[in-house]
């Protein structure tokens, strides 16, 4: 047989942050100052560290997966505390269009529908594509009209309890019957 290889496992060393007391009692004074309730959580976590608790402890505390705990100080070590206060995440709404500009376009188009007039949604989709410089997915117009609180209005051909012809013809000939 050839060479047996025998692999040994190799545990990755991992960097263990440090938070000092005076950098513990400045996240306090932050806690204080903060309105937004994530951010005082994610403070909180970091003072906790600082007050000599491991991730495990500060966990239920704060209501943060341990792993999670670890990550805050990290970044709190490299970054400081302003990472804490900002909320990492970026917006959700990933608009083309500023809302100002969409709804400029659905201002004219809203003229025309107060005038009477049958307005398709192509027809807003194909002036949006206008304005952004490229093509938008078919679907994507309806959110845009949905965010701005339109709906789609048309009347019904007929009522959905109308009796059919048959029957109105019916009861047009039947004749009231006395009997002497």
């Amino acid at each position: 047989m050839g060479n047996v290889v025998k692999w040994k496992r190799v545990r990755k060393m991992r960097r263990i942050y440090q938070i000092t007391e005076a950098e513990s009692k400045m996240l306090r004074e932050a806690m204080r100052e903060c309105k937004e309730v994530k951010a005082y959580r994610r403070l909180e976590a970091v003072a906790l560290r600082g007050e000599g608790k491991s991730n495990k402890e500060v966990g239920p505390l704060t209501g943060f997966h341990p792993d999670w705990v670890g990550k805050l100080v990290s970044r709190f070590c490299k970054e400081g505390i302003n990472s804490l206060l900002e909320d990492g995440r970026q917006g959700g709404n990933h608009q083309n269009l500023t809302n100002e500009q969409e709804e400029q376009l659905l201002n004219e188009f809203k003229e025309a529908a107060s005038a009477g007039q049958l307005i398709t949604p192509a027809e807003i989709k194909k002036k949006y594509d206008e304005m952004l410089g490229r093509e938008t997915k078919p679907t994507f117009i309806y959110a845009v009209l949905k965010r701005h609180g339109w709906r789609k209005i048309m009347p019904r051909s007929k009522h959905p309890k109308k009796a059919n012809d048959e029957v109105i013809e019916a009861s047009k000939k039947l004749t009231l019957v006395s009997g002497n």
